[in-house]
């Protein structure tokens, strides 16, 4: 508590090294709040100063906290081929509205090794004719990977866009055997 007897809200970071680059975790004490990929200096540097002007508190390196033990746990199998499923809490205060209602579902209903379309996706949370607003909540996902918007795909075949780039978006589907593995 603060000196004005308010639960002060903390917040803690690491960088894990992966298949894909080194993502950066972040963690309050309701959850997992954030994944940001290619976390190298200027990128971490980047998404600390996001996360401790939307949380009103800076950010803290704790690699060994425990509130992200879990996290990286899990990040880790899940490149290794270990994991298919996510089983962490998840603090989506940065995400609210029509944009956690898609991606909670996204998270709950399509599972490892699948896609789906993204006027599909708009249709299962009630709004069949919002593909774009999904393509746009796909874009604002702040937990990329542990909420699986690479899964999220055009449904005319081709792979849609991702904040992490296309390259990465590949990966990921090839990982989770959706799409071969690339050549080179």
């Amino acid at each position: 508590m603060d000196s004005h007897g308010h639960n002060e809200q903390r917040v803690v970071w690491t960088v894990v090294g992966t298949d894909i680059g080194p993502l950066l975790l972040a963690a309050t004490r309701d959850g997992l709040v954030n994944v940001v990929f290619h976390a190298t200096d200027a990128a971490r540097g980047r998404a600390l100063d996001r996360l401790a002007a939307r949380l009103g508190t800076e950010p803290v390196e704790a690699p060994g906290s425990p509130l992200l033990a879990e996290a990286i746990r899990q990040v880790r199998a899940y490149f290794a081929g270990r994991r298919r499923d996510f089983d962490l809490p998840l603090d989506w205060s940065l995400i609210s509205g029509f944009n956690r209602q898609v991606l909670r579902e996204l998270a709950s209903g399509v599972p490892y090794g699948s896609v789906v379309g993204y006027g599909d996706l708009a249709g299962r949370v009630g709004q069949p004719g919002a593909a774009q607003a999904v393509g746009l909540a796909m874009g604002a996902n702040p937990l990329p990977v542990v909420v699986p918007c690479h899964r999220v795909v055009e449904s005319d075949g081709g792979i849609g866009g991702f904040g992490g780039g296309v390259d990465t978006k590949r990966r990921l589907l090839a990982l989770e055997g959706v799409l071969p593995e690339p050549l080179f």
